[in-house]
């Protein structure tokens, strides 16, 4: 008689269902972008606490809300969809990740609870509904575009950041939107899913994709003033975005493609952090 599947442990499921990839790649940059601003170590602290116990809200909502649709496509990679963690319990922990990450946001200034409390309204948005419709980038638009303006409103003179930092992050929330949804349209289009990239279709998906990073390329090189580091990284934005779209116009979009359009996202984030 075979042996039973021994049981996911509750935190190793909890984990899992935040979408650990993202949460620590937005949380790093927080770190990242903080360091830049210039913050106080206890103000730095908790920005990064309060980002990262936000993504884990956003995570966990949207496994929770998508379990019906992940487990008729049998995605049993999702601890939620494998039954390796209740939808109920997901989005528990989820609502007080979210409670957690407004309340630690509450000693760095109203501008940025308001900011915080936005980008996550917004990304909780997305996931209860707005995903399947063609207003499906504007909860990374909105989110995103606010995201260089945490750091900033932290600070004990909080301030909105730069109009052209905020437009490199509402380009790098478009990129992930568009992208990231492609390896998935499939499953998606078989649950009733469609927004904007369903609608677009892979191709013209990911060259919109590529073209807006190089928007936001361009945003921060203005804006910064550009410099010898400044041109650099905007080079090397700028030639993996047209490098992913000839290849995306070459032939039907596949792994590659994904993998270039993310490392050009990945430098526009880290051109916007170094300027």
């Amino acid at each position: 008689m075979p042996d039973a599947p021994a049981k996911t442990p509750l935190v190793r499921a909890l984990w899992g269902a935040t979408h650990p990839g993202p949460t620590l790649v937005v949380t790093t940059l927080s770190l990242a972008l903080g360091v830049a601003a210039g913050l106080e170590p206890w103000r730095l602290l908790l920005l990064v606490v309060a980002v990262f116990a936000g993504q884990v809200s956003v995570g966990l909502s949207n496994d929770a809300i998508d379990a019906g649709r992940d487990v008729a496509v049998g995605r049993t990679d999702k601890p939620v969809a494998s039954g390796a963690l209740t939808p109920e319990r997901a989005l528990g922990v989820a609502v007080a990740s979210l409670a957690l990450a407004l309340a630690l946001s509450a000693p760095l200034g109203p501008g940025l609870v308001a900011a915080h409390a936005l980008a996550l309204a917004s990304a909780w948005a997305y996931n209860a509904g707005l995903k399947s419709t063609p207003l499906s980038i504007v909860p990374f638009l909105v989110s995103f575009g606010l995201f260089p303006s945490f750091p900033t409103l932290a600070l004990p003179a909080p301030a909105l950041a730069a109009p052209w930092a905020s437009l490199a992050g509402a380009a790098l929330g478009a990129a992930v939107h568009l992208t990231n949804v492609v390896r998935d349209l499939d499953d998606d289009r078989a649950t009733g899913v469609r927004g904007l990239p369903h609608r677009l279709g892979a191709r013209v998906s990911v060259v919109a994709a590529a073209a807006g990073i190089v928007l936001g390329a361009v945003a921060v090189f203005a804006g910064s003033g550009g410099g010898v580091v400044g041109g650099v990284f905007f080079g090397a934005v700028v030639l993996v975005a047209v490098a992913t779209i000839a290849l995306a116009v070459a032939r039907p979009p596949g792994r590659a493609v994904f993998r270039l359009t993310m490392l050009a996202a990945l430098l526009l984030a880290a051109q916007l952090v170094i300027t």
